[in-house]
């Protein structure tokens, strides 16, 4: 098993593991970072019933593809939701699982109905740059938009690329997403959590409920970062995934 799986955040595409998915390589992994469904170049959701479980079909899909049985999986915000749906529906394909910027728990009322308002609102418009203007300052951090704005600058053109039907798509699958709390508590294998402490989205009680329900997990805080860790600080998110790695490969051997 030297197969890494990272699914990439909403509304955003592979290209935010761009700074990652190299020094991983280096490391002696397989890195597969694809396109979720409706984003990038990945295929559309038409004539589909939005819901993720469409998506972890797709990254199961992918590694039958390359004949791979068993991966680490892990993603950045909705990236994470997959990685939990991938637990639900094949812990045996899972042999660790990375948390980034993310919570177990579904949407409240309130937000699923929000999610619902957003998927009419870009379908209507026929264009996403109210919605990712209005998300922009609350995914990237405080200190991100101080000193490192061609950060900022990258994931806005990620979003900019986002289509409405992808957006709409994947706002309704958010929306009915179930809590994942069992699933991450049935799960037997290593889980490494990361958050950037100026994430304001997913909270550091969310990533706390993460590691307690695991039976075996690492939590690593990144300081002066948002909620995209992976673009935000690269580096320091390749550094912390390759010492889980470092770790799960012994458990292997």
């Amino acid at each position: 098993m030297s197969a890494v799986v990272l699914l990439h955040a909403f509304p955003l595409d592979h290209r935010m593991w761009d700074g990652v998915t190299d020094t991983i390589a280096a490391a002696g992994w397989q890195v597969f970072a694809p396109d979720l469904r409706g984003c990038g170049e990945a295929p559309s959701w038409d004539g589909i019933e939005p819901s993720l479980t469409v998506c972890a079909d797709d990254v199961i899909a992918m590694l039958d593809r390359y004949g791979i049985d068993k991966a680490v999986i892990g993603g950045c915000s909705l990236g994470g939701y997959i990685t939990m749906e991938l637990l639900r529906r094949a812990p045996e394909r899972v042999a660790a699982a990375v948390f980034i910027d993310t919570k177990a728990s579904a949407d409240t009322e309130e937000a699923g109905a929000n999610r619902l308002r957003v998927a009419d609102s870009v379908t209507t418009a026929g264009t996403t740059e109210a919605f990712w203007r209005a998300m922009l300052p609350n995914v990237v951090g405080a200190t991100t938009h101080e000193q490192r704005p061609e950060v900022v600058e990258t994931v806005r053109g990620m979003m900019a690329d986002s289509t409405p039907a992808g957006v709409a798509a994947l706002q309704i699958a958010m929306s009915r997403r179930p809590d994942s709390t069992d699933a991450i508590t049935e799960f037997r294998g290593p889980v490494l959590s990361i958050r950037g402490d100026e994430d304001s989205v997913a909270s550091e009680r969310d990533h706390q409920d993460l590691v307690d329900y695991s039976m075996d997990a690492v939590h690593v805080t990144l300081a002066g970062v948002g909620h995209l860790a992976p673009v935000e600080a690269p580096a320091q998110t390749a550094e912390a995934i390759i010492e889980f790695l470092t770790k799960v490969r012994r458990a292997s051997c």
